[in-house]
């Protein structure tokens, strides 16, 4: 593959999810507000700010097509579950989640650089259903994992499965950050094929 690609996230999950694909590709982190708009749904916040991470990053990539992602997680009742960044934040989040259900949405742009270019977009829910936990519980994984950094207060890819009733969605790697499934979609569309 000769076109560049460039991953518009500091985050190492998604790196590590991208790699899978064998393809080359640089990381560059954006620098942009996260701040949800007033009623603003959370598919389209993670639409829209997947897309403001990859045009962030146009003017210094202008060559290459650039890969944002972005998620955001919501109770049923619309409450966002951010990165909660410490302990009692993590704890109140799985608090709130434990015997029921958090939707996933994680919003994708694939974006052309160049100022005519092309621009895809795409959101993948995923819904994980949670066990009923005993606050001791909560607090074992909080110590053992401290996923601080991730949105929900779990790492899928680790211990958090243990938190689990079920899981429901097309692409179990849109909850570590990043739909890949649909990554290959929207690349294939444009005549990048990891399989090539």
């Amino acid at each position: 593959m000769t076109q560049r690609l460039v991953l518009a996230s500091s985050s190492p999950y998604r790196k590590a999810l991208l790699e899978r694909l064998g393809l080359p590709f640089d990381c560059a982190s954006p620098d942009i507000d996260e701040t949800p708009l007033p009623g603003e749904r959370p598919d389209i916040l993670a639409t829209r700010l997947a897309c403001t991470k990859a045009a962030a990053l146009a003017d210094r990539y202008p060559d290459a097509w650039i890969i944002g992602s972005d998620q955001v997680a919501a109770l049923p009742d619309g409450t966002l579950l951010g990165k909660p960044g410490s302990h009692e934040r993590a704890r109140a989040q799985l608090a709130a989640s434990q015997g029921g259900q958090v939707t996933f949405h994680t919003g994708l742009c694939l974006l052309e650089a160049r100022p005519d270019g092309r621009r895809l977009t795409h959101c993948e829910p995923f819904t994980a259903h949670f066990r009923t936990l005993t606050d001791q519980e909560i607090d074992r994984y909080l110590r053992r994992e401290q996923p601080y950094d991730c949105a929900g207060s779990f790492k899928m890819e680790g211990l958090g499965i243990a938190l689990f009733e079920r899981l429901e969605g097309r692409d179990p790697n849109s909850l570590i950050g990043l739909p890949v499934i649909a990554l290959i979609d929207m690349l294939r569309q444009w005549d990048c094929n990891p399989l090539d």
